[in-house]
């Protein structure tokens, strides 16, 4: 196990620096000039070339390469030159809504998704497998952002049942932070009304960043577990009289879990990404919305900074998901260690 986790662990090095390379190869060829746009309209061409030189724009792009990978061994993601602020302190400020945001949303999916699809697979042809069918193909055909607009419209305006947008309302007081998660900080604060609003201006984000990943989940899951319910060995279990409740749970949900891990750690990654869609409708702050407003400006090291952030927080869910599968199964912890 050791040798297998160790050989991920390079692996994952390696795409993480495929990845910089990448990034930043696109970031500095795109159109734009950020110096121009940070100098304001009326700057002369010296302003905007003592901005562009104080920024290192002026340089090759092997150049700026090397320096933006020197600040970033020493923990210098560079700096706004729309805000004038460290972009590691704004990542500090925005990453943690956007993680509860998609911690929620995942957790969701997947306590709703995984039972669904194995009562569908149980009962297939039933009521309960026309409603997963019927989810699975809503979630992978509705856009997000059309999904969230509706939402809006017909429970935030129409019903009024929850708040249209925002992380809090005005009159809320945000707890001071403990964990920067405001939804935790509010509870071990003991500050009850915050909590309790807080969850309020989530829930409409949360459904509809988690739809897509719930329709996945549930389709993989059902199809996986209609695989395994076939095999000998679950025909066998029957036969020796064990209950339909310890053959699903304890021997076919085991095996059919290895393809949908790798869709929940697919979707993770997605939904970091996704969040740029559903925070910018919903107004909510985090690092999608921060991405949003920087790549209006042609700001580049924040988008470098949501870039690594996301890409990393991916890769570290697919490594956690390709240990999961060595647990589940030593003969691929084998396999990845004779390779």
């Amino acid at each position: 196990m050791k040798t297998y986790v160790l050989s991920r662990l390079a692996f994952l090095v390696l795409m993480l620096f495929g990845l910089l390379v990448i990034t930043f190869s696109i970031s500095h060829v795109a159109p734009g000039d950020p110096a121009r746009l940070a100098a304001g309209p009326d700057a002369t061409p010296s302003m905007v070339e003592t901005i562009r030189q104080k920024y290192g724009l002026d340089q090759p792009l092997h150049v700026q390469f090397a320096r933006y990978l020197t600040g970033l061994a020493r923990g210098d993601l560079g700096e706004s030159i729309r805000s004038r602020s460290a972009v590691l302190d704004d990542l500090r400020r925005y990453f943690p809504n956007t993680f509860e945001l998609v911690t929620l949303s995942l957790a969701f999916a997947v306590a709703v998704g995984v039972p669904l699809g194995m009562l569908s697979a149980v009962h297939q042809n039933r009521w309960v497998d026309h409603v997963s069918r019927f989810v699975s193909v809503s979630g992978v055909a509705i856009p997000a952002f059309w999904l969230g607009l509706m939402l809006q419209l017909l429970v935030a305006l129409h019903f009024q049942l929850l708040p249209l947008g925002g992380r809090l309302s005005l009159t809320a007081a945000p707890p001071e932070p403990i964990t920067h998660f405001l939804i935790v900080d509010a509870a071990l604060r003991g500050q009850w009304a915050t909590f309790g609003d807080a969850l309020r201006h989530a829930v409409l984000p949360v459904v509809t960043l988690c739809f897509p990943a719930l329709a996945s989940i549930v389709r993989v899951n059902r199809a996986e577990m209609i695989e395994v319910l076939r095999q000998e060995y679950i025909a066998n279990a029957r036969a020796q009289g064990f209950s339909t409740f310890r053959i699903v749970t304890r021997y076919a949900l085991k095996n059919a879990m290895i393809p949908t891990l790798t869709m929940i750690g697919l979707r993770y990654g997605w939904m970091l990404g996704g969040t740029i869609l559903v925070e910018t409708v919903y107004d909510w702050p985090g690092i999608g919305l921060y991405a949003v407003n920087s790549a209006v400006s042609s700001d580049f090291q924040p988008i470098l900074g949501v870039t690594l952030v996301i890409g990393l927080n991916f890769m570290i869910a697919n490594f956690l998901v390709d240990l999961a599968y060595g647990w589940l199964d030593p003969r691929i912890r084998r396999h990845a260690t004779a390779a």
